[in-house]
């Protein structure tokens, strides 16, 4: 960790057990069988740094022998804690913390992905593409995209890596269209493309290629400007 402010920081390590669910990403949780944080052992959990200084928080994962086979996952944040005097003269406590996710795994595990189809976020005005891992190991799929109107290749795209966790699935969007992008018109429309996972040295990929339907935008949903039709 280090401190890039000119003022001194205190710093509080701790950990989190999380997943990804298939809507809003990201989610802490209270209990899960997958949890690692009983396992891990990290020093020091309160340290201070100095202006422009870095220091070094050591993590060791022990998991008990008669642990099942299986991913075990927590996030580590830092969490620093500054004082902010207001003007009337009362103190203030900021928060601000940092997380990493943090996986173990324990027996012969991969993961093995599928894409299950893709649809219209109505809240987001986006189109995301739905990923269901059924495997036993979280992956972090890149998404390299293809979007077609009949023969007319109307965008193409490239998603950043997001992570699918074992035995679950996660909607990823696109992306696309923007706030600054005409509607789309109305109609079906083929999304191809492929996920791409792993290191450098044992890449997956997979390639889809699914049907989705957009639907009508009513003016008072959405202000982008409507292309015009196609006429043929």
């Amino acid at each position: 960790m280090t401190n890039s402010s000119n003022v001194l920081t205190r710093v509080r390590v701790y950990a989190a057990p999380f997943t990804y669910n298939r809507d809003n990403g990201f989610e802490i949780l209270s209990t899960t069988p997958s949890d690692l944080t009983k396992y891990l052992q990290f020093s020091p959990r309160e340290l201070t740094i100095k202006p422009g200084e870095s220091r070094k928080v050591r993590l060791i994962s022990r998991l008990a022998p008669n642990l099942p086979d299986g991913e075990y996952r927590a996030v580590i944040f830092n969490e620093s804690l500054t004082e902010v005097k207001k003007t009337n003269g009362n103190n203030a406590a900021l928060v601000a913390r940092i997380g990493v996710t943090f996986y173990v795994r324990k027996g012969d595990l991969s993961p093995k992905l599928a894409v299950s189809g893709a649809s219209f976020n109505e809240t987001q005005k986006q189109i995301q593409l739905l990923v269901n891992n059924s495997g036993q190991a979280t992956a972090r799929p890149g998404i390299n995209w293809t979007l077609k109107h009949g023969e007319n290749v109307v965008k193409t795209g490239k998603l950043d890596p997001g992570s699918v966790v074992p035995q679950s699935d996660r909607y990823f969007l696109l992306k696309y269209p923007t706030k600054d992008e005409p509607v789309l018109n109305p109609g079906e429309y083929q999304l191809s493309g492929d996920l791409t996972w792993g290191d450098d040295k044992n890449i997956s990929k997979l390639p889809f290629n699914v049907n989705i339907t957009i639907p009508t935008i009513t003016p008072s949903s959405d202000n982008r400007p409507t292309p015009p039709v196609n006429r043929r």
